[in-house]
């Protein structure tokens, strides 16, 4: 079982590596988020233990150029950081498990074998409406062949209306799936953004794909506008 472990705090990262290694596993370390990116590109990896907080590129970063560049390895991210909204966007960038330090190192182990066992994530379909792309794989959105750069908030919400097309998404359903069940904010941010979305996205190829229904809320259109 071969393990990457990213870790910039050296001593610890020596101590997961001996205690991995004398769990079984076979065990490679890098310091730093430009090295992991080029190591698990380079090298088959049964499961990644990446740390968010890591100098050149965080672990946010390192994980989306991995999904975005097709390496599904399995990874679970290990930080001091454990707001529920960071492990959100670990999950939404294509983590597979999620641990705080300071952890359990049999819990750790346990996880590690448990993702493994489970193999490494299906690639996501590509989403279409017409000549509109949105690949979750590598969080890239095109219109007519041209890519179009999305916010993370943006590109949240149009996934979240591509994977409705067709069908009228209610302000309500936008904030519970796109923000928070628990955004307490002014619900007008809805229309803040699609506004947004509709300057990056319509505008600019003279197209209507996110129609307006009075009263009920949005719906992208099938064909995309």
């Amino acid at each position: 079982m071969h393990v990457l472990v990213v870790e910039d705090e050296v001593r610890l990262a020596e101590t997961v590596r001996r205690g991995l290694t004398d769990g079984g596993f076979v065990v490679e370390v890098v310091h730093n988020g430009e090295d992991a990116v080029w190591i698990a590109t380079e090298t088959a990896f049964d499961v990644i233990v990446l740390d968010i907080m890591l100098p050149k590129l965080n672990g946010y970063k390192v994980l989306e150029e991995l999904r975005r560049r097709g390496v599904w390895t399995p990874v679970l991210m290990l930080t001091a950081k454990d707001g529920e909204y960071d492990q959100s966007d670990a999950f939404d960038l294509g983590a597979d498990d999620y641990l705080t330090k300071p952890f359990s190192f049999i819990v750790l182990v346990a996880r590690l074998r448990a993702l493994i066992r489970r193999g490494g994530p299906e690639r996501p379909v590509v989403l279409t409406a017409g000549d509109l792309s949105l690949d979750p794989a590598r969080r890239r959105v095109e219109r007519a062949g041209q890519e179009i750069p999305l916010t993370p908030r943006e590109y949240g919400l149009l996934e979240f209306l591509m994977h409705h097309r067709g069908d009228v998404a209610t302000k309500t359903a936008i904030l519970d799936g796109v923000w928070d069940p628990a955004f307490d904010g002014d619900p007008n941010i809805v229309e803040v953004y699609i506004r947004y979305l509709r300057n990056k996205i319509d505008v600019p190829f003279d197209r209507h794909a996110i129609e307006t229904v009075r009263g009920m809320g949005y719906r992208l259109a099938h064909d995309g506008g």
